[in-house]
């Protein structure tokens, strides 16, 4: 059974929550689980994304690569999880998951995905800062996707996504580079020639470098690896992990264990 946590019909107040993007994503919610719809590129991008966290997990914690449900017995947070386009896929690889998102319509379009799935996810209206405030137990896994780049201060955001990671857990960050390509490719070319998303998605201001994320990160106390690029090809109509950090990328943090 999904469980909804109850709250407010506005947005939780949150230092890294702004309300105008809270409105953004609340009026697309109802696309986030159509291939065709306004988050189609997200479900473009989404497979590299998937098999990146799964194959990190499955080193990382030492796992059995050819079972079905590899990530049994690792309670995952997927903060800013939007409609569970990650989350859902994780829970059905085993992990025990949190999925916790500012927008009341992300959460609800998760909810019903998952229900209607028959998956389990414990889908929570909320904020990382509320889930501190909790006393909210750490996690193995920490899932920040697609998230840092609508914040208010991005640096206190990935912060507090890194104080709920458990000692010998990790956390995976990925966003967008603040480079002239990034503004080339992911604004100009993404929202005005191709419209592959609606015109004012995302702000270029609010991209943030891998210099950036990795000082927030260990400044936090985690252990930060190189940043890996995310490239989409024209020829192949897909996206692919690469060495070119310019526009997309990820970054995998991990919590030694003292």
């Amino acid at each position: 059974m999904v469980k909804v946590l109850a709250h407010d019909a506005a947005p939780p107040r949150s230092a890294s929550v702004d309300p105008a993007e809270i409105e953004k994503f609340r009026a697309m919610a109802a696309d986030w689980w159509n291939p065709a719809g306004k988050f189609r590129p997200l479900h473009k991008f989404n497979p590299v994304r998937l098999d990146f966290i799964r194959n990190l997990a499955v080193r990382h914690f030492a796992r059995d690569d050819a079972a079905r449900r590899p990530l049994d017995g690792l309670r995952l947070l997927d903060v800013g999880c939007g409609g569970g386009l990650v989350a859902e896929p994780m829970a059905r690889l085993g992990a025990s998951v949190v999925g916790v998102d500012a927008g009341e319509a992300n959460i609800k379009a998760a909810s019903v995905h998952a229900t209607e799935a028959g998956v389990d996810v414990d889908y929570r209206v909320g904020t990382v800062e509320g889930l501190i405030g909790a006393g909210e137990a750490p996690f193995d896994i920490v899932l920040t996707l697609e998230v840092v780049e609508h914040v208010v201060d991005p640096a206190r955001f990935l912060s507090d996504c890194a104080a709920l990671v458990k000692p010998g857990g990790i956390l995976v960050v990925a966003t967008l580079n603040r480079t002239p390509k990034a503004f080339a490719l992911a604004i100009v070319g993404a929202e005005h020639v191709l419209r592959w998303l609606p015109v004012g998605t995302h702000d270029w201001s609010k991209f943030v470098t891998p210099a950036e994320a990795r000082a927030a990160l260990v400044g936090a106390g985690l252990r930060v690896d190189p940043p890996i690029g995310v490239s989409f090809s024209p020829l192949q109509d897909r996206w692919s992990l690469s060495r070119d950090t310019g526009v997309n990328y990820m970054l995998t943090a991990v919590r030694e264990v003292s």
